[in-house]
């Protein structure tokens, strides 16, 4: 299991680059990629943005270390950092159970991919 993120500098560099709709949308979109990821052409005409912003929103995203790339000659596949997010909803509900498992438990279960 990954280890729950401590410092806060990090954390508050993920929810700010989740702040915006954009790149929440691209983040959501790669999770939902799964494995396979997705090359910056795929993104853009999923979610109708331009080169430009595309790029923008990667950028952030890869500096928050929510994202990766890997070059694939000409183009570039993302990936969402799953474990990463892991780290950040970690640190958001460490303390939230004050000795209430059963909060935490609904909780979770939200979390619970449904396939």
């Amino acid at each position: 299991m990954d280890e729950i993120e401590t410092d806060k500098q990090p954390v508050l560099s993920k929810l700010t680059a989740l702040s915006h709709a954009g790149r929440l949308d691209i983040f959501r979109l790669l999770v939902a990629a799964g494995g396979a990821g997705l090359n910056a052409g795929e993104i853009a005409v999923a979610l109708d943005l331009k080169p430009n912003t595309l790029s923008q929103h990667l950028t952030m995203l890869s500096a928050a270390h929510l994202i990766r790339a890997q070059r694939e000659g000409r183009n570039i596949r993302y990936f969402a950092e799953i474990s990463a997010m892991g780290q950040l909803l970690g640190f958001l509900m460490q303390d939230c159970c004050g000795r209430s498992p059963d909060i935490c438990r609904k909780a979770l279960e939200t979390l619970k991919i449904r396939r």
